[in-house]
């Protein structure tokens, strides 16, 4: 499996997960729009393609979300999808790798072309033809071959028994374009995007994009707006806070610094704008990962030492403000299968008399010398005053010497598949709310981390046998398994979930609706009054 773009892309806040502002009050405020009921949405991130066969970036496919249809599709606040573009959806009786289904009648892409099961065939092969290396293609290799017996109805048919498919296909990876349109083996670059979601993309430019209504829409959405602008910030975490205050958005998603989040939610003269602070649920995560040949963390007995040591508590309070939580498991809370395999095994305080103890076991007695590597131009500011405090909770117990290094990214990740780093730091944006997509990544062939562990009893058996569970719920005693046999081992150690903050001028309503562990920004849902 080649590395996911949702891997590798930066969380926002001071290096968290999506967080969402909004602010009000004033003239300027009430008019920071293009029109009457139109929203003005602020972001940090880049969306790197209009096209759905190359972005799997969190902010190309909050495009796709919206322009595009799939056939299945997350409702706000659930993590099963339900049939979008399709009126139905199943594995056939007995044939648990041939998934069927049926299309709405009336569908139209946005310039008035029909949808029908071509395109949808069409989409799927192109993207795995295409196979960008930044695109959404390993999310769809499960597929072995597309039939399309009739104008509405599509058959996949696919190499292994994979009950997490329709979530796959519910996500951006399963974006429906117009056959028509696009190029069966070339990348779209001109810029604009053809589908048949709720809204249509209007424009698209170096500093934003502006969507409107797509009338010919039929599906599940309702749009309480009448269009919304996408203004791009590139990263500039201050000048999009900025805006925010000005009034130049209404929404400012993905992107701001926890201290500007906490600053917003305390401070008089936002209250005094009208600007108000929304808290959704999230299932982004972010790991410490250890080489497993590195010849000192390659050492469980140095493993379980960190684990001992690391008080996540202070992580989320001291550096990132109490804008995420303590994670202690793989499987984040909110996602089927959760457990608190690390907690129960290393506990939530620093234990030096424990890590001692492991150092001992493993014929360790002096200080431990390791460095630990950041890249905070991919996972936010934070990340290196992460490290660092982590560092230290290392060196204050005596037994570690260690210390942090900073590298710009692209060198980063060449040094990681390299096998040149025992020590760093991962994020994980979700794909689609489900424990497979916490654990096939990460621990599955070919796996993501880049830190040369498998466990024959997860690739071997808990893997297949949880992707081929049809009712979810039924897999969680696998999934709990598998978990505690990643703490028994810890090729990494789970650090944080961050949580998903909206920050909206007052006029705007609606946010809490785009803020769950789907990853959905659903733009239909905001209103502006």
């Amino acid at each position: 499996m080649k590395a996911h773009n949702k891997w590798l892309t930066a969380p926002l806040a001071a290096g968290l997960a999506a967080a969402t502002l909004s602010g009000c009050g004033t003239d300027k405020d009430a008019g920071a729009g293009d029109g009457a009921g139109t929203i003005v949405v602020g972001m940090s991130d880049e969306v790197l393609s209009t096209d759905p066969a190359a972005g799997y970036d969190p902010g190309s496919w909050v495009l796709f979300n919206n322009v595009f249809q799939s056939l299945l599709s997350f409702p706000k606040g659930a993590t099963t999808p339900q049939p979008e573009a399709a009126e139905s959806c199943a594995f056939d009786k007995g044939a648990s790798t041939v998934y069927r289904c049926t299309l709405r009648d009336g569908l139209k892409f946005s310039n008035g072309n029909p949808l029908t099961s071509e395109d949808v065939k069409f989409s799927f092969e192109r993207t795995l033809r295409i196979d960008d290396e930044n695109g959404p293609g390993p999310l769809l290799a499960t597929i072995d071959k597309i039939e399309t017996p009739d104008p509405k109805t599509v058959v996949f048919t696919l190499k292994v028994p994979d009950a997490t498919f329709p979530s796959k296909i519910a996500s951006g990876a399963g974006s429906i374009v117009d056959h028509r349109e696009y190029r069966a083996d070339g990348l779209r670059t001109d810029g604009k995007a053809v589908g048949s979601g709720p809204y249509k993309l209007e424009s698209f430019g170096d500093d934003k994009a502006v969507f409107s209504v797509n009338e010919d829409y039929q599906g599940t959405a309702k749009a309480k707006n009448q269009g919304v602008t996408l203004k791009f910030y590139k990263g500039d975490r201050k000048a999009l806070a900025d805006g925010l205050s000005a009034g130049d958005v209404h929404v400012a998603y993905r992107g701001l610094a926890a201290e500007d989040i906490q600053k917003f939610n305390g401070s008089p003269t936002a209250g005094q704008k009208g600007i108000e602070v929304v808290e959704g649920s999230s299932a982004e995560v972010q790991h410490l990962v250890f080489n497993m040949k590195d010849p000192v963390v390659g050492k469980l007995g140095v493993r379980k030492a960190i684990a001992h040591l690391v008080d996540r508590q202070a992580l989320v309070q001291d550096v990132y403000q109490s804008t995420a939580t303590p994670l202690y498991s793989i499987v984040p809370a909110g996602i089927l299968g959760h457990n608190t395999a690390f907690f129960d095994r290393y506990g939530d305080q620093p234990q030096p008399d424990l890590a001692r103890k492991a150092l001992r076991d493993e014929g360790i007695q002096g200080k431990v010398r390791i460095t630990l590597y950041s890249t905070p131009n991919r996972y936010g500011p934070g990340t290196n005053d992460q490290l660092d405090v982590i560092a230290k909770q290392l060196n204050d117990s005596g037994l570690f010497q260690a210390d942090v290094k900073s590298v710009e990214y692209e060198q980063y990740e060449k040094d990681i598949q390299a096998g040149k780093y025992g020590v760093y730091i991962r994020g994980w944006v979700p794909d689609y709310p489900d424990p497979d997509n916490f654990t096939q990544p990460f621990f599955g062939e070919g796996n993501v981390l880049g830190n040369h562990y498998e466990n024959t009893k997860i690739t071997g058996k808990i893997i297949p046998d949880t992707a081929a569970a049809a009712d979810r719920s039924s897999a969680q005693d696998d999934f709990d398994r598998l978990q505690n046999l990643v703490a028994d081992d810890i090729p990494l150690l789970p650090l944080w979930q961050a949580k998903q903050f909206a920050v909206a001028y007052n006029t705007v309503t609606g946010l809490e609706w785009t803020l769950d562990a789907s990853t959905v920004f659903r733009f239909w849902e905001l209103k502006k009054g």
